[in-house]
């Protein structure tokens, strides 16, 4: 049985677009000729691939199994063209990598650094996203790699901790609890807050154990950077939880008091991840190798 990278190409864009006449235009086929792609994938593997309907098409199960399968076969040509691309740079591999806020920000920086340094043919295409968008791409076949907080992965997916960062509760040199070495999250309850954008996955984790507690934090103000957050903090807006690495690079440029949180959810664990270390290209598991040693 034998496959073409454009009609597999073609699958991809039909699923995501939900609609052959919107999948053919972004694969710049006629629909006459995406439509009879599409027949011919199912005469040849035999099964229904697309439950067609006025309002477009859904997946067969056999479809969601395709698909599956062909993203990783177009990453896979897509990493080969990259990799052999590189040749005519200079540059003679790649490794398609993404990596939470904080994980860019304030964990993996020196790691990637001494490996870039230690290799010089390879190429690190980091792309910055939330954990669930990681969790998601992973288990597409979309990257090689992921950076994540583990409680945002699914179980399926392989992963070792690469370091632990507690979240703790900052706020100014004047604010609430600024003498105090450690609290309860709850008791922060009345305060006002400054946060992150509530669809990052760290918001959402801080909001879901809020919510245990029977806490429904005001916010001032939200935002997507731990630097700014702790700008507002230390100007007395509202105190905030952030990631301890974070904390403490912001206290050492700003008049900010760090409280350790007793609670269980503020201990995160942060993992390397992938959807098989061993099927990973060697470019990838020469990374991952560096990056075992490099954990904490």
């Amino acid at each position: 049985m034998r496959f073409d990278l454009v009609d597999l190409q073609l699958f991809i864009a039909v699923a995501d677009q939900r609609s052959i006449t919107r999948g053919a235009e972004r694969s710049h086929l006629a629909l006459a000729s995406a439509s009879a792609r599409i027949k011919g994938l199912e005469d040849a593997l035999g099964v229904a691939l697309l439950k067609r309907g006025r309002r477009g098409v859904e997946l067969t199960a056999a479809g969601e199994s395709l698909l599956d399968h062909a993203r990783l076969v177009i990453h896979q040509v897509d990493a080969m063209r990259g990799d052999l691309a590189g040749f005519a740079s200079g540059v003679r591999a790649s490794v398609h990598f993404l990596a939470n806020t904080s994980g860019l920000s304030e964990h993996l920086p020196k790691a990637l650094a001494g490996f870039l340094r230690e290799h010089r043919d390879v190429a690190i295409d980091i792309e910055e996203r939330e954990s669930t968008d990681i969790a998601a791409a992973i288990t597409a076949g979309a990257a090689d790699l992921g950076f994540a907080a583990e409680h945002a992965l699914p179980d399926h997916i392989e992963r070792f901790v690469f370091s632990e960062d507690r979240l703790t509760l900052v706020t100014s040199k004047r604010g609430p609890f600024a003498g105090r070495r450690q609290i309860d999250f709850q008791e922060a309850g009345s305060c006002e807050f400054v946060g992150l954008t509530s669809a990052t996955a760290l918001q959402m984790h801080i909001s879901k154990h809020a919510a245990r507690l029977g806490m429904r934090p005001h916010f001032r103000a939200r935002l997507r950077d731990f630097d700014a957050i702790c700008r507002l903090v230390s100007a007395d807006v509202g105190v905030a939880v952030v990631p301890e690495a974070a904390a403490r690079r912001c206290a050492k440029l700003m008049p900010l008091a760090i409280v350790r949180l007793r609670d269980a959810f503020a201990n995160r664990k942060l993992v390397i991840c992938a959807r098989s270390f061993k099927a990973l290209p060697r470019p990838a598991k020469m990374l991952v190798e560096h990056l075992r040693g490099e954990a904490v």
